[in-house]
């Protein structure tokens, strides 16, 4: 298969260390169909790809099967064409790598912030190989995970986005996603978000005195809006009349609408005749950026500060606050996953362990008890 014809394939077949060949295809119903008539297919639950017998009989069904549609096969399946060219990129150099690597993040639209969360761990990774990224085995990379654990104390996330980073790289830069077979995702943290009370948040917000920090704040806490998200917003997005905030480009690239609060309003109109914005609603130093993330943060940290506020509150805190709070006055889960911009109700209802709506009625048998207690006494 030409170069051309293997980027448009919707079929790709990889070898898999036990000897069986990874199907790799863009999910429908119909391609399900095609593949459950091939004798002796599999599905992997933990890695989310069917698996076939590598034997003639099912390579040639699932050809019938998926007859009109451009299949790829790799190389290593077909040792006597592997040195077809054009089969595969040709990537000799450090700097070759990395160029492709950016192409490819320009034709897929990958945001900013995850090409610059990729690129070094792809760099570190090519660095530490000292060859070219294709001649790697799937023992090496796995090697390489396992030093950067003994090496490095790695959070879940950074752990998480190096494996991401170098599977970006194998699957759609290099087209062998069969050597990334044996390295496992960590096991995910389940760690509970970090929430003000509504006393809390009004502590917060009412030590800050600056125009342009509260009018940030409250419209981050009102409309349960990521960092990133506030501190992108135009004028134009604030519909005063339906009274909705439309979040552009949030992250997961799909437009939403979520409350625009008339507490909040009103401190963004105060806000906005005092100080003039042009563009952005909260610009930065310089008028034609928007305000920084890193800066929004250090706001909430000064007024964390000076609010006496123990825990550790970020910008993110306000939104989980938003959406326990909406939980506690009985907004329903759907709602509240659709103000947040959620693809899934998953992520939704982490909510549902930090709420007190339901919790706050049970009553610890402790104080059923009818105890007396002697305070500051001691046994003579």
């Amino acid at each position: 298969m030409t170069g051309q014809n293997a980027k448009r394939a919707q079929v790709r077949l990889f070898p898999r260390m036990d000897g069986r060949i990874i199907v790799y295809f863009p999910y429908t119903l119909e391609r399900v169909a095609k593949i459950k008539v091939v004798p002796g297919r599999r599905w992997d639950f933990q890695k989310k790809h069917w698996t076939i017998p590598h034997t003639q009989e099912a390579i040639e069904k699932l050809q019938i099967a998926f007859e009109g549609e451009v299949i790829y096969v790799d190389p290593a399946l077909c040792p006597d064409t592997s040195n077809q060219s054009g089969s595969q990129p040709v990537l000799s150099t450090l700097q070759e790598t990395l160029e492709a690597v950016e192409n490819e993040f320009r034709l897929r639209r990958y945001a900013f912030k995850t090409r610059n969360g990729y690129r070094p761990h792809i760099r570190r990774f090519l660095e530490h190989l000292g060859k070219p990224a294709q001649e790697a085995t799937s023992q090496e990379i796995y090697a390489y995970f396992l030093k950067l654990l003994d090496q490095e104390r790695m959070s879940y996330s950074y752990h998480n986005q190096t494996i991401s980073a170098i599977r970006f790289l194998y699957t759609y830069v290099l087209e062998k996603p069969y050597l990334l077979a044996k390295v496992p995702r960590p096991r995910p943290e389940k760690k509970l978000p970090v929430v003000l009370s509504r006393e809390g948040v009004k502590r917060l917000l009412s030590v800050v005195n600056n125009l342009k920090h509260q009018a940030l704040l409250l419209v981050v806490y009102s409309a349960g809006l990521r960092v990133s998200e506030g501190v992108k917003l135009l004028l134009e997005d604030l519909d005063e009349e339906r009274g909705l905030i439309r979040v552009r480009k949030p992250k997961g690239r799909r437009d939403r609408y979520t409350l625009l609060s008339q507490v909040a309003l009103q401190a963004i109109k105060a806000y906005v005749e005092a100080y003039r914005p042009q563009r952005w609603l909260f610009p930065g130093q310089r008028s034609e950026y928007h305000l920084s993330a890193r800066a929004a943060q250090k706001v909430i940290t000064r007024a964390r500060q000076k609010a006496g506020i123990p825990q550790h509150a970020t910008m993110h805190t306000l939104r989980h606050s938003f959406a326990t709070h909406l939980l506690e006055a009985g907004t329903d889960l759907r709602y509240i996953q659709e103000l947040l911009g959620h693809k899934s109700s998953k992520t939704t209802e982490i909510y549902t362990h930090v709420s007190q709506k339901d919790i706050g009625k049970i009553r610890s048998p402790l104080d059923a008890l009818s105890i007396t207690l002697n305070y500051g006494k001691t046994e003579t």
